[in-house]
């Protein structure tokens, strides 16, 4: 994770273990869907395409630095096949 990033920092203080899992599963979440769209011969473009989504948004989402809603998962699950 970046050294900037105020979750890390917020975790790195508080060290709650919910906060922790929550994001330990956003980045698990973030690293299958890289590996879908790339075993799907996609890129983050023709995500945000599908997905009518800022192609910034999809970043931010594969970098971890987003957490995914219902609405985008299913979204997601729809144009993707898992890895």
């Amino acid at each position: 994770m970046q050294e900037n990033d105020f979750v890390s920092i917020w975790l790195e203080e508080t060290g709650n273990p919910a906060i922790e899992e929550i994001n330990r599963l956003n980045q698990q979440l973030a690293e299958t869907t890289a590996a879908s769209i790339k075993e799907n011969q996609l890129n983050e473009n023709d995500l945000a395409v599908a997905l009518d989504i800022n192609p910034d948004e999809i970043k931010r989402w594969l970098n971890g630095r987003h957490v995914f809603s219902f609405k985008v998962l299913e979204s997601i699950s729809r144009q993707v096949k898992p890895a």
